[in-house]
């Protein structure tokens, strides 16, 4: 089938050939990308227009980022956990982001929209995870800068539209991931990787699931996928299990919140230490000053799996909710 573009695509693209910026050649781009018609002829033509515009954007970035030390993804971990949000173009990443944090990530009904990373924090009860939205996958242009990114952080959520193909969506975003070594856990690795795979923790989120309908949908996928990991349905347009989606993240990232008290005061239960699931007190108080691990005598504990001020050694084992009396 032939593309049939309309004279003001030519010339679109003759801005883009004379544009000496990556912001002129972009804007160029996005404009052909906008008067092409849409059909079957025009697939591949839109498919390249995309990568390059996406390529652009992520050199435009780079040379920002080079002049400050760094490049856009040169993002500090924050939180209690750094959770990157992945996906096809149009899935709802940003809109997430949006949702769930203080971050205004761009949000269309176009693919593409987001061409940098995002970060916002999510609160969660008396902690907050840093979401961070990025530029959609697959592509064959990745930054180097987003491969460090995804196989440094603690967690990734794949993103799918129930009202889309979300096996295909799944499908190419887990070979996305696997092309840059990182698999979930207990999934079986390529045989031919010559270095080590990078194992992370994911949770798939099935977005767009608005109506008992597409709840059906969201049963049948899991059905017929047989997921290896977590999924929890979402619907950021009707704000169904948002806060499911941070529990889930929260259940991903084995961590506990301990609370801290002086004797005869009430604990803090604003602030809590953020530790590794399994943590014992010895690393409490660690965490709390270096100089506590030697002066460090014993500890009253509150919580579930002990009586109300029972004494403890550096070696007992801390719990989610354990309310901690150091005494040095």
């Amino acid at each position: 089938m032939p593309a049939n573009l309309p004279p003001p695509y030519f010339e679109a693209e003759k801005r883009y050939r004379e544009g000496k910026t990556s912001e002129e050649k972009i804007e160029a781009l996005e404009e052909m990308l906008m008067i092409m018609p849409k059909h079957k002829g025009t697939d591949k033509l839109r498919a390249d227009l995309r990568r390059r515009i996406a390529k652009h954007k992520s050199e435009a970035q780079q040379k920002k980022g080079s002049t400050k030390g760094g490049t856009a993804y040169s993002i500090e971990r924050e939180g209690a956990a750094q959770v990157i949000i992945v996906g096809v173009p149009n899935v709802g990443k940003s809109s997430i982001v949006a949702a769930l944090t203080n971050a205004k990530p761009e949000v269309a009904d176009f693919p593409h929209s987001t061409w940098k990373p995002t970060p916002g924090m999510a609160d969660f009860e008396n902690i907050q995870f840093q979401l961070i939205d990025t530029p959609p996958v697959p592509t064959e242009f990745v930054d180097p800068g987003l491969a460090d990114l995804l196989r440094r952080t603690d967690i990734i959520v794949a993103v799918v539209d129930i009202q889309g193909d979300p096996l295909q969506q799944m499908e190419d975003t887990m070979i996305f991931l696997n092309a840059l070594r990182i698999y979930p856990p207990g999934v079986p690795t390529a045989a031919d990787l010559k270095k080590a795979p990078f194992i992370k923790k994911v949770l798939l989120s099935v977005n767009k699931v608005d109506d008992e309908s597409a709840k059906e949908d969201y049963i049948a996928f899991q059905e017929l996928c047989e997921l290896p990991f977590p999924s929890v349905p979402i619907s950021v347009r009707a704000g169904y299990n948002l806060l499911e989606f941070l529990r889930k993240i929260y259940e991903l990232a084995d961590i506990i919140r301990v609370y801290t008290r002086s004797p005869g005061k009430e604990p803090d239960f604003e602030s809590p230490f953020v530790l590794p699931g399994n943590s014992t007190l010895e690393e409490l108080a660690e965490e709390i000053h270096k100089d506590f691990v030697t002066k460090l005598k014993f500890a009253k504990v509150w919580g579930k799996s002990v009586f109300g001020g029972q004494m403890v050694q550096r070696d007992y084992v801390l719990h989610d909710g354990d309310i901690v009396e150091i005494h040095i």
